[in-house]
């Protein structure tokens, strides 16, 4: 006979302990823990119990005995408050020790009140065929090759996180051989045995319910591996380190960062902590190891847990996780309904989802797959499309999944026009904001050019907020681009303050109001006041002017300035149209074309005199520049290289006119040798053309080398030929050159660098006369960029150069 029934009546909990205590006496290794069920095997020569928790066999127990004397044993020692047994069950005994006949009718006799039908009799011996007697070598107790009963047998060979008792629980002897019920002395009381084996099993639960919470599990687990001590909690708390085996061959990175920010071992590893709080945080991460796996496709995981003494010469206990990944399910049937309708309108559609039958049932490629999806018809036509989450199926038996994945396509649509509420027609106009967008009407749909057009209208700083939303048109063709946006202050007051050697303090403020002319028209008032410098200007800028990213400016200004090199009082008459990059949109590709026209008085030492002169001159310049921008970011670049040229056609009168050319060319590289360290290198090259001498040109249009733009460590434009006076006199010529070192330490950093330049009076730069400067700088890295601190000093200073020189700066130095 075959039973399985949960042990949820007295007399059933009582015949589990029981019978647990007789096994844990005859087998002290073996696992005890609470019993959730008992499966009984009974003949006419034996009785045998397992019990069961959670599907897992943690106690076995083998008496010799004859079936009916064993369980009339355990009917004696039930309440007599419970029921009468039934008429199938065994006898129960007299006070004198001796069995009652069981009160059966006579034959024919109406049954007794209360009693149970008879049992049916057994069958007459001379009736039943001939069955040969069961060898040895064909009969075994082994678990591996008993009947299946429905409960899946455990893995004797893998660890199992129930605690282990090594020993008697209360430090008595081992118990001997003949207290099994089987080898019992002649005279020895069963019901005795069973009332001891009892007590015993609850003294082993309660000293197995305390090492739960506070012992060192063991090392091993399997049979046949040495086992590590049990410790006792004493409370104090240690140190402890996290490690993971066997999962090597499946754990990628993504596994490995997703366990260590889910993990509450790791996210209290900077405290200390005893072995029971050590133990809690193991079974919460048990759980998250079990479903990281899980979400890999591996299904049926074994993760045993355990705590170990540090290693040897180490301080650390060891909380480590031993996995068997078991084997990973694979998808039978990818079902993408809908999907048809959308590729038969964008063929190209019917590769994009890359999970197919036979992959791992991996949630991060699907859930991947299902965005990729989702894009991929927002850029070919379909803006209400939906893609609804994945449903996949597991069935345990054959490894196998399912996966279902609903695809609402909805409505191909072309662009349509684009609709402003009101608020947002108070900023822009509709034809305004088509310039700015990427496409035209009955252009394809594409999501990302919708994302694009919301980008630009950010960037004009004329709104707080901006939704750019598909509307359906309603003719079944094309969506309306509809754009609600909240105005953002027109009115900003701005200042600056900065301090160079040579160049002193340098206070600027500025207002502006952003849409002083509809639509982006700015005007901007600014006025700056310096130690060597003072000036006053008023400019007007227009973003996006007649197309997307072109900028018209155009300005008038006044400035003072009072250098070592020269002194000069300057109008300036500016206009240019241009296409720059900024913060939210860096552009590969920068141009700028303008004009000038500058009346300025300067003075400084000319043609050889012994005294300085005042010299009046009108200038007129034609500046064009290009420039090429491959790094990845605008104010602190880690990578890639710019490259940029100006050419500045000019003509000058002072007396009679004459022209020349100005010509620069500026280079800058960056390689990243570690996510922390990138090298940077820097060159310009200058030259002016057109056959005139240095002194009559113009003092501000001649080329300068030194500061914190140029070569740190000397003062402003301090480099180069030097008058009577031993000040700055420039050059026509100009040679630079920098390489740094930024080592960042999160929000700061230090950078090393050396720089070396020179002016010279030929349109070619000498390099025998290079100066160098050296020194180190610091950086502080805020959310708006980088502020720099740079201190250098000259390694082959002039007479007059002072020996340290300080600036500071937004931005790196080049």
């Amino acid at each position: 006979m075959f039973d399985i029934r949960p042990a949820d009546d007295r007399h059933e909990k009582r015949r589990i302990e029981q019978m647990t205590a007789l096994a844990g006496r005859a087998f002290p290794k073996l696992r005890i823990a609470r019993a959730c069920s008992l499966t009984m095997f009974s003949g006419p020569l034996f009785s045998s119990s397992v019990a069961l928790c959670a599907g897992r066999a943690i106690g076995v127990g083998l008496l010799l005995l004859p079936a009916a004397p064993l369980l009339a044993q355990e009917q004696e020692s039930a309440p007599a408050s419970e029921q009468a047994p039934d008429a199938g069950d065994p006898a129960p005994l007299a006070p004198e020790g001796e069995p009652v006949p069981p009160a059966v009718p006579q034959e024919g006799a109406p049954p007794l009140p209360g009693a149970a039908p008879p049992p049916p009799l057994p069958p007459d011996p001379a009736t039943l065929p001939d069955v040969p007697p069961v060898s040895e070598s064909e009969f075994s107790l082994d678990l591996d090759e008993q009947m299946d009963v429905g409960v899946a047998w455990p893995d004797m060979s893998t660890d199992a996180p129930d605690v282990r008792l090594t020993g008697p629980v209360d430090g008595s002897t081992a118990p001997d051989e003949n207290a099994v019920a089987g080898n019992a002395a002649p005279d020895a009381d069963i019901g005795d045995a069973l009332e001891a084996g009892a007590q015993e099993a609850e003294r082993a639960r309660d000293g197995a319910e305390t090492a739960e919470d506070g012992q060192l599990a063991e090392g091993g687990g399997a049979p046949g591996t040495e086992e590590t001590p049990v410790l006792a909690d004493d409370g104090a708390e240690r140190r402890y380190e996290v490690v993971l085996n066997g999962i090597d061959e499946i754990a990628d990175n993504q596994f490995r960062d997703r366990f260590n920010s889910l993990s509450t071992l790791k996210a209290e590893s900077g405290k200390a902590a005893n072995i029971a709080q050590i133990n809690r945080r193991m079974e919460l991460d048990e759980e998250v190891l079990d479903r990281i796996l899980r979400a890999k496709g591996y299904y049926g995981a074994f993760i045993g847990r355990r705590v170990q003494p540090p290693e040897e010469g180490g301080s650390r206990l060891r909380a480590v996780f031993s996995v068997r990944p078991g084997p990973r399910y694979t998808l039978s049937s990818v079902s993408l309904p809908g999907l048809a309708y959308a590729v038969s309108r964008a063929p190209e559609l019917r590769t994009v989802f890359p999970v197919k039958v036979g992959d791992p049932v991996d949630a991060d490629a699907i859930t991947a797959g299902q965005a990729d999806l989702a894009k991929a018809l927002g850029e070919n036509g379909f803006p209400f499309a939906r893609v609804d989450d994945p449903q996949v199926t597991i069935d345990h038996d054959t490894q196998k999944g399912d996966l279902e994945m609903v695809v609402r396509a909805g409505g191909h649509r072309r662009f349509g026009g684009i609709v402003l509420d009101d608020r947002t027609g108070e900023i822009f106009s509709a034809r305004h904001l088509e310039r700015i967008a990427r496409f035209d009407r009955d252009d394809i749909y594409k999501v990302s050019e919708v994302e694009d057009l919301r980008r630009a209208i950010v960037a004009t700083g004329l709104v707080s907020s901006v939704t750019v939303t598909p509307k359906d048109a309603g003719d079944g063709q094309h969506a309306n681009i509809a754009v609600a946006a909240s105005p953002a202050p027109m009115r900003t007051i701005a200042g600056e303050i900065g301090y160079g050697t040579g160049e002193g303090y340098r206070i600027e403020g500025s207002w502006q109001h952003r849409n002083f002319f509809p639509p982006e028209g700015a005007v901007t008032a600014r006025g700056l006041l310096g130690t060597k410098e003072q000036a006053a200007g008023l400019s007007y800028r227009r973003n996006n002017f007649r197309r997307r990213d072109n900028i018209l400016s155009a300005g008038f200004s006044f400035y003072h300035r009072d250098y070592d090199a020269y002194k000069a009082k300057t109008l300036s008459l500016s206009a240019g149209l241009e296409r720059q990059s900024n913060l939210l949109f860096q552009k590969k590709w920068a141009w700028s074309v303008g004009m000038q026209l500058l009346g300025t008085r300067e003075r400084n030492y000319y043609g050889g005199n012994l005294f300085k002169t005042d010299r009046d001159f009108l200038i007129g310049a034609l500046p064009v520049s290009l420039t090429y921008d491959s790094s990845d970011d605008l104010l602190d670049p880690t990578s890639g290289f710019r490259i940029g040229a100006r050419v500045s056609p000019e003509a000058s009168w002072h007396g009679k006119a004459f022209t020349y050319f100005t010509t620069q060319v500026d280079g800058s590289a960056y390689v990243p040798m570690s996510d922390s360290i990138v090298i940077a290198s820097r060159v310009r090259l200058g030259s002016i053309l057109g056959g005139v001498d240095v002194d009559q040109i113009a003092p501000s249009r001649r080329f300068y080398a030194g500061g914190g733009a140029s070569v740190r460590g000397y003062a402003y434009q301090a480099i180069g030929p030097r008058d009577p006076e031993n000040n700055p006199y420039g050059g026509k010529s100009l040679a630079e050159f920098s390489l740094e070192a930024r080592i960042k330490f999160g929000t700061f950093g230090v950078v090393p660098f050396i720089d070396a330049g020179n002016i010279s009076s030929g349109f070619l730069p000498r390099l025998g006369d290079v100066r160098y400067g050296a020194g180190i700088g610091l950086r502080y890295y805020s959310t708006f960029g980088p502020i720099r601190i740079d201190v250098g000093t000259p390694l082959n200073r002039q007479p007059g150069d002072s020996r340290i020189a300080v600036y500071v700066s937004l931005g790196q130095a080049f």
